[in-house]
């Protein structure tokens, strides 16, 4: 089973989410779904784009990769992102 750990964006760019999932393209659809909800933080602050993401075969992998990229600082974050979307796209368009 895949793994994937990942990093959503509002449509300005402004906030940052890290989440981890078993099923991208369905934890997409339930942000999208939950937009400007504030029972969550994707929610609350329209986190649905998604900029970044890893995979991982092992559960407990791409938790621990999931904790290590929440505590970076924005900076840090910003830079893992452009190594592989260097003009911030959001992917889940294609």
């Amino acid at each position: 089973m895949a793994y994937y750990v990942y990093i959503t964006t509002n449509l300005a760019r402004s906030v940052l989410y890290i989440g981890i999932t078993n099923d991208l393209h369905n934890r997409l659809a339930q942000h999208y779904e939950t937009r400007g909800s504030n029972q969550t933080f994707a929610g609350k602050y329209f986190c649905y784009h998604l900029l970044y993401f890893e995979e991982f075969t092992d559960s407990r992998a791409a938790i621990d990769r999931e904790k290590e990229l929440k505590g970076w600082t924005r900076a840090k974050k910003e830079a893992l992102i452009a190594t592989q979307n260097a003009q911030w796209k959001f992917l889940e368009a294609g």
